[in-house]
C-alpha cells in the first residue's frame, strides 16, 4: 500500500478504525471519512495510537450527501467503503434510514469514484444478505434473501456496486464479511453484549435466541482480507466471502465466555431481543475458498484468542458499554 492514496468511509466505526490503522502501518496515505456530529471526538478512531492519527487526514461529513462524498474522494486511488447503518433490530424501526445510508450512500461513493477517473472501490457487504442458509457452507453463488430491512438494503447496495462494474467498468470488489468481532465493537453485537453483561452482572445475562449459528471472524483477519483484496487485480468484479469456515452457535459462544471468565452465569431469554420468526437467520457458515484462491487469504485467529482480546478491551473500557440496557 506504500504511496497509495486511500479513503476509508465509516472510519469511525468498529472495523473502519482498525482498517485505518493497518493502512497507515502499511505505508498508505489515509483519509478517514467519519460521520459528522457536533461532538469533538473521532468515535472509534479515538482508540488508535496517537502516532497513527497524526498521519491521517480526517474529514467529517455524511455519506448520504453527494457533495461531501465527492470532496472526500478527490485524488483518491482506492476507497474502502464501510460507512453503513448496521444494527438489524433498529432496521425494523427505521427502514428508510437504512435505504438512505446503505443504498444512496453507496451510490454516492460509486458515482464519485467514477467521476474521479475510476477510483478503485472495495465495497463492504455482509453475510446477512444470504439469509438463512439454503445450503452450507455458503459460497458466493448462494441466493440473496432480504430477511430484514438491513439485509435488504445491503443487497441493494451490493447490486448497485455490481452494476457500476458491469455498466461502467468501475474497478469494484465486493467483500462479504461473516460476523466480524473484536475490540471496539459496540454492544449492539452479540459478543460484546455477552461479555459486558457477564463482567458487570456475573449471575445473569439477558439474550435472545441461543440457537442461531454464526461464523465469527476476528477483526484483524477481516481487515487483512480487505487490504489483500485491494491489491488483487483478479478480485475486481467479484464478490468474495471473508469467514473462518467454522461454525459456532450462540449457546457455544456463551459457554466459551463462561470458560474464559471462569463464571457460571444464568442466561435469561429477553423477548425484546428475539428477532421476528421469519426474519431470524438460523445459520451462517462461510465457504472461504474463493478468498484463498483469489488473494491467498484465510483467517488466522482462533475464537478463544479473539474472545480473550475482546474481553480485555471491554475490561479496559467499561464506560463504552451500558450492559443494563438493550442496545438495538
Amino acid at each position: 500500500m506504500h504511496g497509495k492514496k486511500v479513503l476509508v468511509t465509516g472510519a469511525g466505526g468498529f472495523i473502519g478504525s482498525h482498517l485505518v490503522e493497518a493502512l497507515v502501518e502499511q505505508g498508505a496515505t489515509v483519509r478517514a471519512f467519519i460521520h459528522y456530529r457536533s461532538l469533538p471526538d473521532l468515535a472509534n478512531l479515538e482508540h488508535a495510537q496517537k502516532e497513527v492519527l497524526r498521519k491521517v487526514e480526517v474529514i467529517k461529513g455524511d455519506i448520504t450527501d453527494p457533495f461531501s462524498v465527492k470532496k472526500a474522494l478527490k485524488d483518491i486511488d482506492i476507497v474502502f467503503h464501510l460507512a453503513a447503518l448496521i444494527g438489524i433490530p433498529y432496521s425494523y424501526c427505521a427502514p428508510q434510514s437504512y435505504v438512505n445510508t446503505n443504498i444512496i450512500g453507496t451510490l454516492n461513493v460509486l458515482q464519485a469514484a467514477l467521476d474521479n477517473r475510476n477510483t478503485q472501490v472495495i465495497h463492504t457487504s455482509t453475510s446477512e444478505t444470504y439469509g438463512s442458509a439454503l445450503y452450507s457452507p455458503i459460497d458466493e453463488k448462494h441466493p440473496l434473501q432480504g430477511q430484514s430491512p438491513y439485509s435488504a438494503s445491503k443487497i441493494g447496495a451490493d447490486k448497485i456496486a455490481e452494476s457500476f462494474y458491469l455498466s461502467f467498468a468501475l474497478p469494484v470488489t465486493i467483500i462479504r464479511p461473516f460476523n466480524t468481532y473484536g475490540p471496539r465493537q459496540s454492544a449492539r453485537a452479540i459478543i460484546p453484549t455477552i461479555i459486558s453483561q457477564a463482567l458487570t452482572h456475573p449471575d445473569k445475562v439477558k439474550l435472545g435466541s441461543l440457537s442461531p449459528i454464526r461464523d465469527f471472524t476476528y477483526v484483524s483477519d477481516t481487515v487483512s482480507g480487505f487490504i489483500q483484496a485491494s491489491k488483487s487485480q483478479t478480485a475486481i468484479g467479484k464478490t468474495i466471502n471473508l469467514g473462518t469456515g467454522k461454525s459456532c452457535s450462540i449457546q457455544e459462544l456463551v459457554d466459551s465466555v463462561k470458560k474464559i471468565l471462569n463464571l457460571n452465569f444464568n442466561v435469561i431469554t429477553d423477548e425484546s431481543r428475539v428477532r421476528p420468526e421469519k426474519s431470524e437467520v438460523i445459520k451462517l457458515l462461510s465457504n472461504p475458498n474463493l478468498a484463498k484462491e483469489t488473494f491467498n487469504w484465510s483467517a488466522k485467529t482462533s475464537l478463544l484468542d479473539g474472545l480473550e482480546q475482546t474481553i480485555e478491551f471491554i475490561k479496559r473500557n467499561p464506560n463504552q458499554y451500558k450492559p443494563q440496557e438493550y442496545q438495538v
